[in-house]
């Protein structure tokens, strides 16, 4: 009987060992209260670049007024910066001072 891993030419092979292969770190996205950003405007945004519900961007926008700090979303590094990036140019255009910044997730 042949060796299962011949091949036509008669070369035996080894099947490769499974690589497995890590999950990418993700990070949060945490958004910042501010005293001038408007709350139809945050809810907009969590709206439109976080693709949350109405009443999921409204729950986030309260959370973020009353304690100062929440999670718009987590996502990989690369995802995370670029919405860190659009937010910050869509409030600096509007001339609100909204900021987020991200963190690695535990």
């Amino acid at each position: 009987m042949a060796n299962r891993y011949e091949n036509d030419e008669g070369v035996v092979t080894r099947p490769k060992a499974d690589k497995k292969v890590a999950r990418p770190r993700l990070f949060k996205v945490l958004m910042h209260n501010d005293d001038y950003t408007t709350r139809e405007f945050v809810v907009e945004v969590l709206r439109h670049i976080f693709h949350k519900s109405e009443s999921d961007a409204v729950q986030v926008m309260m959370h973020v007024h009353q304690n100062g700090l929440g999670v718009a979303g987590v996502y990989t590094r690369e995802i995370a910066e670029t919405k860190v990036l659009r937010v910050e140019q869509l409030a600096n255009q509007y001339e609100f001072p909204l900021r987020l910044t991200m963190e690695p997730e535990n």
